[in-house]
């Protein structure tokens, strides 16, 4: 495909812009860290039962061991939200 010099501008103008982009993502941290064997069997679940069902199932194991804790004196990603948008 032939361009001309100012369409090779413009795309190497873009591609700057996507590398940019790409190096200023935050990196995405799990909010669990399992570990490897872990991670075997939950993908091996996964290919047997279904995604969505495992992860409806892990979703109330873990909601159900959480509610054992007493968090009522933590802030929640809602309250931070909240707070946030008051000062603006």
């Amino acid at each position: 495909m032939k361009a001309s010099e100012v369409e090779t501008k413009r795309f190497d103008k873009a591609l700057d812009d996507i590398l940019d982009l790409f190096n200023n993502l935050e990196s995405d941290k799990p909010v669990i860290q399992f570990e490897a064997d872990v991670l075997d069997k939950i993908e091996r679940a996964k290919m047997k039962y279904g995604g969505d069902n495992i992860d409806k199932k892990m979703n109330a194991v873990v909601h159900e061991m959480l509610s054992w804790l007493d968090l009522d004196d933590m802030p929640s990603d809602d309250d931070e939200t909240s707070a946030g948008e008051e000062g603006s």
